[in-house]
C-alpha cells in the first residue's frame, strides 16, 4: 500500500506518462510503504507506483483520443460532378442521420434532367449530419452531409442485443369451428346474386381468325418489372390525385415542346418486308449465340442499315447550329428506352465499325443499366441519330417526334401477317411500317424518302451492305 511521499510520486509518474515520457527516466524518492518496512528493497515499490499510475491514466487518455478524433475526423462530403448540360438535380436521401454506411454504400441519389446520379460513401462510417434536406434542389459538388469515419457499425454489430422480453406460450391449437347452422334456402334472386356455383362453364375460345390482327414480334416481347405496379390504379371513386412531375418527366415535356416549336417536322413512311430478317435469325440463331454468347435480335440489323444509310446520306446525320450546318462523320445512334421513370435515349458510340453481334452486346449492356437505373449521364450524351421500337409494345403505326438536337429519328412498329403482291401472286409476307420523321430545314423529302428506302433496302437483304450496294 502506497503511503506519505509516495502520493507525490504517483502524480509525477501519471503526468509522465501522459506527456510520453519514459517513466524509467523519472527519479522516484525514496518510498515508504509496507514492502520497505518488511525489509524488501524499493524496486518493486517503484514498479507498483508504474502500475498504479498506468491504472489512473489509462482510461481517460483512451477517452480523450477518442474525443478528439471524433471531433478532428469528421469529413464533409460534397456531391458528384454533373455533366456539362446539367446544372442541378433534385436529392432523395436513402440514408438518414445516425446511420452507420459501408464504403460505396448508396447514401443517396440526385435525380437530374436525363438520369439519377448516385452518391455513395467515400469510406465507411456514420452520418453525423445532413447538410441539405429532402427532395431540395442541389448543384454539382455541393456539401451535402458530414461522415464520421469509423468502424462504428462493427462495433454496433458486435455489442450484445438487448434481452428478448419473455415470449407469451403459444396457444394450443384451435378447435375446428362447428359448423353454422345451415340457413334456410334463399329466394332465386339472391341465390343468384350471392351464390357462387360449383362448376363454371367452359369460357369461349375466339375464332382463329382472331390472330391475324396480333403481331408476329413485338407484343410477346413485353417485359414487366417485378414489383413494378401502376402508380394510380382507377378504383371508380370520384375524386382527383395531383402528384409532382419527376424532373426527368418535366425535362422530356420540355424537349418534346422545344422540338415541336423548333423544328418543320415532316414524317416519311414504309413498310419492310422482314421475311428474310426472320429466317436469318432461325438459321443462325443457335450458331450465333454460342459464338457471341448473345441472342441475334430485330434490332441490330436496323441499327447497322440505319448507319450504312447514314453514311451514304450525310445531311440526315447532320444538324443545324443557328446559320451553320453541322455535319458529323461519325454515327452515334441513341435508342429509345422505356423505364419506369421515363423515356431515355442511351448512344450506341461509332455504330458505322459495328458488326451485328458487337451491337447486340452493346444493346444488352444499355438496357441492363436502364433496367437497373445505372445509366450515367455519358450514356446518353450526344447521339446523330434516333431509332425508337414501339413494336416491342404492339405499336401499329405512328409518327416519332424528333430528338433535340439531332435532325431525324426512325420510328418502327410492330410486325403482322399482310397480304402482298409477289410476283403477280398475293402472298401473307411479316411486314413492319416504318416512319422516318426529319428536320425539313435540312432535309429535302428527296433526301429523306431516299435515307428511308436505303433502310429498307439493307435490311430485307443485308448482302447490300456487305457488296456496298
Amino acid at each position: 500500500m502506497i503511503i506519505s511521499s509516495s502520493k507525490t510520486a504517483l502524480q509525477r509518474t501519471t503526468a509522465a506518462i501522459i506527456r510520453g515520457r519514459s517513466v524509467s527516466s523519472l527519479t522516484l524518492p525514496r518510498l515508504v510503504c509496507s514492502s520497505s518496512k518488511r525489509g524488501i528493497s524499493a524496486d518493486p515499490c517503484r514498479a507498483h507506483v508504474q502500475t498504479q499510475a498506468l491504472k489512473r491514466v489509462i482510461i481517460p487518455t483512451r477517452a480523450l483520443h477518442s474525443s478528439v478524433f471524433l471531433k478532428s475526423d469528421v469529413i464533409t462530403v460534397e456531391g458528384p460532378a454533373f455533366a456539362e448540360s446539367i446544372s442541378e438535380g433534385d436529392i432523395r436521401w436513402i440514408k438518414q442521420k445516425g446511420d452507420f454506411v459501408k464504403e460505396d454504400e448508396l447514401v443517396a441519389e440526385i435525380e437530374t434532367d436525363k438520369t439519377s446520379v448516385e452518391v455513395p460513401a467515400p469510406q465507411s462510417g456514420t452520418i453525423v449530419e445532413l447538410l441539405v434536406e429532402d427532395g431540395s434542389k442541389v448543384t454539382a459538388k455541393q456539401k451535402l452531409y458530414k461522415l464520421q469515419p469509423g468502424s462504428g457499425g462493427g462495433a454496433q454489430a458486435a455489442a450484445p442485443s438487448p434481452p428478448k422480453a419473455a415470449e407469451p406460450p403459444k396457444p394450443a391449437a384451435a378447435a375446428p369451428p362447428k359448423e353454422a347452422p345451415k340457413p334456410a334456402t334463399p329466394p332465386p334472386q339472391q341465390k343468384a346474386a350471392g351464390e357462387i356455383p360449383k362448376s363454371m362453364p367452359p369460357v369461349a375460345k375466339p375464332p382463329s381468325s382472331a390472330m391475324s390482327s396480333t403481331p408476329v414480334a413485338g407484343i410477346q416481347r413485353i417485359t414487366v418489372p417485378k414489383g413494378v405496379a401502376p402508380e394510380h390504379a382507377i378504383t371508380g371513386a370520384r375524386d382527383e390525385v395531383r402528384v409532382k412531375m419527376n424532373r426527368m418527366r418535366q425535362r422530356i415535356a420540355q424537349r418534346l415542346k422545344d422540338a415541336q416549336n423548333t423544328y418543320a417536322m415532316l414524317t416519311t413512311f414504309n413498310e419492310i418486308d422482314m421475311s428474310n430478317v426472320i429466317e436469318m435469325r432461325k438459321q443462325y440463331q443457335d450458331l450465333f449465340q454460342k459464338k457471341h454468347g448473345i441472342k441475334l435480335g430485330l434490332m441490330s440489323p436496323f441499327v447497322r442499315a440505319a448507319a450504312y444509310a447514314l453514311q451514304e446520306n450525310p445531311v440526315v446525320n447532320a444538324v443545324i447550329d443557328e446559320s451553320e450546318t453541322v455535319y458529323r462523320h461519325y454515327v452515334d445512334i441513341s435508342v429509345a428506352v422505356a423505364t419506369p421513370k421515363g423515356l431515355v435515349v442511351p448512344v450506341l458510340r461509332n455504330v458505322e465499325s459495328m458488326d451485328y453481334a458487337q451491337i447486340e452486346q452493346a444493346l444488352a449492356a444499355l438496357g441492363e443499366k436502364a433496367r437497373d437505373n445505372k445509366l450515367a449521364v455519358e450514356d446518353m450524351d450526344g447521339g446523330t441519330f434516333t431509332i425508337s421500337n414501339g413494336g416491342v409494345f404492339g405499336s401499329v403505326f405512328g409518327t416519332p417526334i424528333i430528338n433535340p438536337p439531332q435532325s431525324a429519328i426512325l420510328g418502327m412498329h410492330g410486325i403482322f401477317d399482310r397480304p402482298v403482291a409477289i410476283n403477280g401472286k398475293v402472298e401473307i409476307r411479316p411486314i413492319m411500317q416504318v416512319a422516318l420523321t426529319y428536320d425539313h430545314r435540312l432535309i429535302d423529302g428527296r433526301e429523306a424518302v431516299t435515307f428511308l428506302k436505303k433502310i429498307k433496302t439493307a435490311v430485307e437483304d443485308p448482302r447490300t451492305i456487305l457488296m456496298n450496294l
